[in-house]
């Protein structure tokens, strides 16, 4: 992929899609990112001049592919009505207030639709827009810890272990809200209606945890972590150390998948219990760990890797960008001077693509607003009386 901005115009089978996103943190600018990538073009609208570490370094990558970022002082009726001229351009508009505060400002769902009824109006929380938590401050680990998924996640007898902050603020957050906005611009392609988009990270949670909840319905999932067949209690789905200090994964979930692990590992299966024997479990944990010590990641991998044994090795970040696999696919590209991942999912005929790298407002200038229905005069004004930074 190319790492010039200049190289690609808009792409992607969002490409005419036009989207609002009061700048936020985390999942909202995630959203957006996961827009952008796919042809949405985007205006990050900041509510103040970002400070020089926050000015596309930090959460760069998240802020990518924007078509334009200005600055817009929503404490000021010309400001909000300056946001709503723009709103009556858009097909979408992403915030992630605490409830209330879009109202607050004037700005909020029922204001925006009434200047434009086939908005879409996207709103991320941690809570939700209601119940008796959603005015409360809360991160990832809050919402993973009430939706059930923190419990799961560890091993037996010592504390849940936080899985970083993909699974709420991304996966179940940022991902969800994506996904929900995407879904009600083609209801309004058929309706010619605008609606509201809900997207809570403790619910979005819930979502990613259904598969669990339903073995744990059946009996199959115990509620103490690290014993069950996908948490690291099982033999054949763990990490396990290999003689050089590194690590290698083992997914063998499958008896035929499992059969193929034993026999490339040397293992009879007669001399062994049966693979869902929950009882011999524990010893099979050990007997396994000192077998995968008796050999190098390397050797490992040369042994099992790209085999039906579901085997694959622990890599850093820095070593997952150089893996052949990744390589080959273009999982990971350097754009703009920054490694990053290439967007997602792919597309046969409208790909997405890398445009442009975080910008700071003063890049793009006023003529950027003119396609979202400011003059050039009216935005040299708006600067004047500090509306407009």
């Amino acid at each position: 992929m190319s790492t010039n901005p200049s190289d690609h115009a808009s792409t992607g089978p969002l490409q005419g899609v036009r989207i609002v996103e009061v700048a936020g943190i985390g999942p909202g600018p995630f959203a957006a990112m996961m827009l952008a990538d796919l042809g949405a073009e985007v205006l990050r609208v900041e509510r103040r001049i970002p400070a020089a570490a926050d000015a596309g370094i930090v959460d760069g990558i998240l802020r990518r592919n924007r078509s334009a970022v200005a600055v817009i002082d929503l404490k000021a009726d010309r400001g909000v009505e300056t946001l709503l001229r723009i709103v009556e351009k858009a097909d979408a508009l992403l915030e992630g207030f605490r409830p209330g505060v879009a109202e607050r400002l004037g700005f909020g769902p029922d204001v925006c639709l009434a200047r434009n009824p086939r908005l879409v109006y996207g709103r991320i929380t941690g809570w939700g827009q209601e119940g008796p938590l959603a005015r409360s401050a809360g991160h990832d680990i809050d919402y993973i810890a009430l939706s059930g998924v923190l419990h799961a996640i560890g091993r037996p007898g010592v504390p849940p272990v936080p899985p970083i902050n993909l699974v709420a603020d991304f996966g179940g957050g940022g991902m969800l809200l994506a996904y929900g906005v995407v879904c009600a611009l083609l209801e309004a392609s058929r309706s010619g209606r605008g609606q509201v988009v809900d997207a809570a990270m403790v619910d979005g949670c819930a979502s990613l945890m259904g598969l669990t909840m339903m073995l744990r319905h059946l009996g199959l999932w115990n509620d103490q972590r690290g014993t069950n067949m996908l948490d690291g209690g099982a033999p054949f789905y763990d990490a396990y150390e290999t003689a050089d200090g590194e690590y290698i994964a083992v997914g063998a979930i499958e008896p035929q998948f499992y059969a193929e692990l034993l026999q490339r590992c040397g293992l009879d299966p007669e001399e062994l219990p049966s693979q869902h024997d929950r009882a011999s479990w524990p010893a099979m944990k050990e007997r396994f760990a000192a077998l995968f010590r008796t050999r190098t990641r390397a050797e490992w991998c040369e042994l099992l890797e790209g085999t039906d044994a579901c085997v694959s090795p622990v890599l850093s970040i820095d070593e997952a960008r150089r893996h052949p696999h990744n390589v080959h696919r273009g999982t990971f590209v350097e754009a703009f001077g920054v490694p990053q991942p290439a967007p997602s999912p792919r597309f046969s005929r409208t790909p997405g693509s890398l445009r442009s790298w975080a910008m700071r407002p003063s890049e793009n200038g006023a003529a950027d607003l003119e396609r979202w229905g400011l003059g050039v005069d009216e935005v040299a004004r708006l600067r004047a009386e500090g509306v407009l930074s």
